[in-house]
């Protein structure tokens, strides 16, 4: 899976932009205290429990950074981790170690921490048959791989860009003039530009399905700040002709309602934008 990504110039680009970020001219540092022509070997360690992810992009830096090194997983992405497990060793020059280092523990915590929060979640809803949905609620330029951390947590990726599916919101509806105007001018629109993309509309009110309900021609209904109750309603009312999904306010505490309303996906920003990264540490091995 992670491979695919390495093949994206998106994601290449974003490691070269980090390499010059943090190095610039050179890791003055090590260059200046530390012999280069001795052989060393560093390991990352666990600091608190969770799910673990970027080793292979780990992997991946520590080899832009110097071919010699020699890069030895103990785990794969996607794996529960428990504080003092050890995740990889890395062998070789001690100057390109410690040049890697925070790359390496900046991406992995990060995207360990969004895996983690992805597992916790998707684990609150195995009883159901609803799936939690990430959203583009990402940080610029690492939405790919922190997308990338919700799949190995469990949880699933909703559209990746603008690109990839048709999601009518609020203010396309209030935009475009109402819901029948917004789904028949979208209509058009994949038509006269041979488009084959699912379309996905949202509702703020019973009413408002409704309406959705009376146009057709969609693939999901989004139920957005409906309490589970207005979901429950709204299901029974759409009775398996589309899709839906709520969203909106809902948290750890309140998801497990939400599921047993019957919807059949639940979106979560908080699964990337308030995600709390996982504490790892890079040591030298003596």
């Amino acid at each position: 899976m992670f491979k695919q990504l390495l093949c994206n110039p998106d994601i290449l680009e974003l490691i070269d932009i980090a390499i010059r970020e943090d190095i610039g001219d050179g890791d003055h540092t090590s260059l200046a205290c530390i012999d280069n022509d001795i052989i060393k070997e560093a390991y990352c360690i666990a600091k608190q429990d969770g799910v673990i992810a970027g080793i292979e992009l780990a992997s991946f830096i520590f080899n832009k950074i110097d071919t010699k090194l020699i890069f030895n997983p103990h785990l794969t992405d996607g794996d529960s981790i428990k504080s003092g497990d050890i995740i990889f060793h890395v062998k070789g020059s001690p100057q390109s170690i410690l040049t890697a280092e925070r790359l390496v523990l900046n991406f992995m915590q990060r995207l360990s921490g969004i895996a983690t929060q992805s597992k916790e979640i998707s684990t609150l809803l195995a009883p159901y048959h609803t799936k939690v949905l990430d959203t583009r609620k990402t940080t610029p330029g690492l939405r790919l791989l922190e997308k990338y951390a919700v799949k190995l947590g469990g949880s699933e990726n909703h559209r990746i860009g603008l690109y990839d599916m048709i999601m009518i919101k609020d203010n396309h509806i209030d935009f475009a003039g109402g819901i029948s105007e917004a789904i028949s001018r979208t209509k058009a629109y994949l038509t006269k530009n041979n488009l084959e993309l699912k379309i996905e509309i949202e509702t703020r009110s019973i009413d408002e399905v409704k309406q959705v309900l009376a146009i057709g021609g969609i693939h999901r209904i989004m139920l957005d700040n409906f309490v589970p109750e207005m979901i429950a309603e709204a299901v029974k009312l759409i009775d398996g002709k589309y899709e839906t999904e709520a969203s909106g306010g809902i948290t750890r505490e309140t998801i497990t309602q939400f599921a047993q309303a019957g919807v059949d996906y639940i979106s979560v920003g908080a699964l990337t934008h308030s995600s709390k990264s996982i504490d790892l540490s890079l040591r030298v091995s003596m």
